[in-house]
């Protein structure tokens, strides 16, 4: 559990966040506080928090009190990180089939640091997709599953 990040806890808290949050990355982790891989990403994401505070505002929601917003971005997988810029969602190719959403945790606050700030130029530009310049061995792998299909 992260005391230092704001939680939101319902859909009305997290939909004002990305509509009002203007010219900065809305980085929003999904998971669950008792979480130990969630703790680990909560601590990097405490840390960097006052260095991004130019460029990002983060925040931490619990999946199971937002299942709405756990069905929309299909998360299935904890912790997921979805980010967004002037109520756009921004993607990021990692190198896997879900550009959607950062699945797992950062392997260092360097990583993160870097991810925000690629989003930020990014957007700033007016691309809704940027590369990530994250390390390939330092991205969780996973397979996507498709059920009822």
């Amino acid at each position: 559990m992260s005391l230092f990040l704001p939680k939101l806890t319902c859909k009305k808290d997290i939909d004002e966040v990305i509509k009002g949050v203007a010219e900065k990355v809305v980085v929003l982790r999904f998971g669950r506080d008792e979480d130990s891989i969630c703790l680990h990403i909560d601590e990097i994401l405490s840390k960097t928090a006052h260095d991004l505070s130019n460029m990002a505002s983060i925040y931490i929601v619990d999946v199971d009190k937002v299942p709405i917003y756990t069905r929309y971005f299909d998360i299935s997988y904890i912790p997921s990180t979805v980010f967004f810029f002037n109520g756009q969602h921004m993607k990021v190719d990692y190198g896997s089939p879900d550009h959607t959403k950062f699945i797992g945790s950062f392997k260092t606050k360097h990583d993160f640091m870097d991810l925000i700030e690629v989003i930020y130029r990014g957007a700033m530009r007016g691309k809704m997709i940027v590369q990530s310049p994250i390390d390939p061995q330092n991205i969780p792998k996973f397979d996507l599953l498709y059920h009822g299909i």
